[in-house]
């Protein structure tokens, strides 16, 4: 795929890292007739908009992205990683119009996920993008999710993985916390996958539900989800529906009780809200600064919050504990008749009777 480059984007690489994928040579991915892993020879982008640091004890920031890495290679996929350097959750499909990016590889691996990945033809590295002109240090501002993927598809995959055309796929996620509703617009896990349809790559956008709080979020909920999604990933494949005319989003309901995800369901975005945000005056004697709070909707008639609507993945997620998939596109006009009708249709057909159950 031809990409136009309309802005110069200067990058500034870590120094010291050991870039031996750019010797990675001939751009053939197709799947060994011999191989027994069902996404062999598959190039997958991963980013989030949770960071790539996976150091919070809430498993807030990023733990999920290692996760899906983790299956995706399993399953025989050649996976890289370019994320945001700082949690970026809520900027939606937010870009930065100026400055300098820089990547930062990243050497040492959260504990448990050193050796995954091991043997890929690219070596699957991870790394952190953020905005400065020189080495990523540990206060620098981030880049948004959107601009990790352009600059992934535009510019990074080439000079950092060898991959002059690709990849075949952009998966997002996994994101802490679902992705329902009315927040569906704030997510820049939807919105990392936006951009990339919006590049002619197809793309899936990961998320998984936390605990009750909603304030924790298990490894228990990240696995499953992240060992449904690569069958799932595989069954797309398989059956030839990797599309770039929308993106798919997939949410993953709280299994970390023990209990199973109950089977998935094709459902809207919907409009409710589950998440509400809140402003409070700071103090009487300061009125004009307000904190910015978070709280899940009560979900009852008068509440701050609309509720679920149904049919729609909160009512699927939360209501009844199934993985919800949902259809995503860029264009937001109202009534907009789209292309695609029929893949669409075969999509649904496969989420409703032949994708994974966990």
């Amino acid at each position: 795929m031809q990409r136009t480059l309309r802005t110069l984007l200067v990058v500034a690489c870590t120094t010291g890292a050991a870039f031996s994928s750019l010797a990675v040579a001939a751009e053939e991915h197709s799947p060994s007739p011999a191989s027994t892993k069902p996404l062999a020879g598959l190039r997958v982008l991963v980013s989030n908009d949770d960071s790539m640091r996976a150091a919070k004890t809430s498993h807030a920031d990023g733990l999920g992205l290692y996760e899906i890495r983790k299956a995706l290679c399993d399953a025989g996929a050649d996976v890289v990683v370019m994320a945001p350097w700082q949690v970026q959750s809520g900027k939606g499909t937010a870009v930065t119009n100026g400055g300098t990016l820089t990547l930062a590889r990243r050497t040492q691996l959260p504990v448990g996920y050193e050796n995954d990945c091991a043997g890929t033809r690219s070596g699957s590295p991870v790394y952190g993008i953020c905005l400065s002109s020189g080495p990523c240090a540990a206060d620098s501002p981030s880049a948004t999710p959107s601009d990790t993927v352009k600059f992934a598809l535009r510019t990074g995959l080439a000079a950092k993985a060898g991959w002059k055309n690709g990849p075949d796929l952009v998966v997002t996620g996994i994101n802490s916390g679902p992705n329902i509703s009315a927040q569906v617009n704030d997510s820049g896990t939807v919105g990392a996958a936006i951009a990339a349809i919006d590049q002619g790559v197809p793309a899936i956008a990961l998320s998984s539900s936390g605990d009750a709080s909603q304030t924790r979020f298990p490894v228990a909920n990240y696995r499953a989800h992240a060992r449904f999604a690569a069958a799932f990933v595989s069954g797309l494949r398989a059956r030839n529906l990797f599309t770039d005319r929308f993106a798919l989003k997939v949410d993953y309901p709280d299994v970390s009780d023990g209990r199973r995800a109950k089977a998935p369901a094709w459902t809207s975005v919907g409009h409710g809200q589950v998440v509400w945000h809140a402003y409070e005056a700071k103090s009487s004697a300061d009125s004009d600064s307000y904190d910015i709070t978070l709280g899940l909707c009560p979900g009852r008639p008068g509440g701050p919050g609309t509720g679920a609507v149904r049919g729609a993945g909160s009512t699927a997620l939360l209501g009844r504990g199934r993985i919800s998939g949902a259809p995503i596109t860029a264009d937001r006009t109202y009534g907009v008749r789209t292309d695609g009708g029929r893949e669409l249709r075969r999509i649904e057909q496969y989420v409703v009777r032949h994708a994974p159950r966990s």
